[in-house]
């Protein structure tokens, strides 16, 4: 496609892993970069699914497929991931590198709504919608109607809300058949990073915030199915200083009717909010996303 260009490819684990460039519409214009692994299967001309993966606070395309360990299970269970970066870049906004938890690397995957923000700060439209329209431009082996999501962080903020407000809406532009998180920040309009965030980004501030609050938007669901994985550590730091409040979340869900069986929580000792932590429970994640892909059936 025209605009959108090959910067690498890799082989990696029998597939390969391949960097694009391209200009964003939802970005306002600003150029973007993303990452796709395609596994074996995918290069011997099978659609395979795709697991989309949000990064957290600080990181870009590259952080989670240097650092996660998703791949070699990906490898073995034949689906693709891909990698888009955390907010735009070169905006020029003023204030936009002045604060590593706002602007730049902290998109908080949401559609701005406050002026200057509004016009690049729109990582939800270029997730759910964009991005996928990129994929399918590129005719990359993918069966992007069998979609799951999944994050660290901010990230793992991101795939709970875009997964919940896709299961909300009537015509979603991608309908996620699952989510996960490692170390989300799950309750926003409650905890510092959200409040900073929604009071920047957002004309109505934490209260039009809470539309990207998994712990609001669980509330919402209920009588839907649900398929939801979080893992989080007690030794984490940001727990520990409330900014994930799993616990939070954990009651809101109860409070819907939800079993741990369709959203399963898991807070682990000891273990704190780095990739350390990530590339530990990795495989359990992306096993518990293709075992769901993997028995949908294709909509192509």
């Amino acid at each position: 496609m025209a605009g959108i260009e090959q910067l690498a490819q890799n082989a990696h684990f029998g597939g390969v892993i391949r960097k694009y460039s391209s200009q964003s519409k939802a970005l306002g214009g600003l150029k973007t970069q993303f990452n796709v692994f395609l596994p074996k299967e995918a290069l011997d001309g099978d659609k395979v699914p795709v697991l989309y993966y949000l990064a957290g606070l600080t990181c870009t395309e590259d952080t989670a497929p240097w650092k996660g360990g998703f791949m070699r299970d990906a490898a073995a269970e034949g689906i693709a991931i891909v990698f888009p970066d955390t907010s735009p870049r070169g905006a020029g906004i003023e204030g936009e590198e002045k604060d590593w938890d706002f602007g730049t690397a902290a998109g908080f995957y949401l559609n701005a709504t406050k002026d200057p923000w509004s016009k690049h700060y729109n990582m939800y439209d270029f997730v759910t919608s964009e991005l996928p329209s990129f994929l399918s431009s590129l005719s990359l082996p993918l069966d992007l109607s069998r979609s799951s999501i999944f994050g660290h962080s901010m990230g793992g903020h991101g795939a709970l809300t875009l997964y919940f407000k896709s299961l909300l809406a009537s015509s979603p532009a991608t309908a996620y058949l699952s989510a996960s998180a490692f170390a989300p920040i799950t309750n926003p309009t409650q905890c510092p990073w959200g409040e900073k965030a929604f009071s920047g980004y957002l004309d109505g501030g934490v209260e039009e915030g809470k539309q990207y609050d998994a712990t609001e938007l669980v509330k919402q669901v209920k009588g839907k199915e649900v398929k939801v994985l979080v893992d989080v550590g007690t030794g984490d730091q940001f727990y520990q200083q409330k900014q994930l409040l799993p616990e939070n979340f954990i009651a809101a869900r109860d409070a819907a009717g939800f079993s741990s069986k369709d959203i399963e929580v898991n807070l682990h000792e000891n273990y704190d909010h780095s990739y350390y932590f990530i590339s530990t429970f990795a495989p359990a994640h992306v096993k518990f996303h293709a075992k769901i892909l993997k028995a949908a059936p294709s909509k192509l």
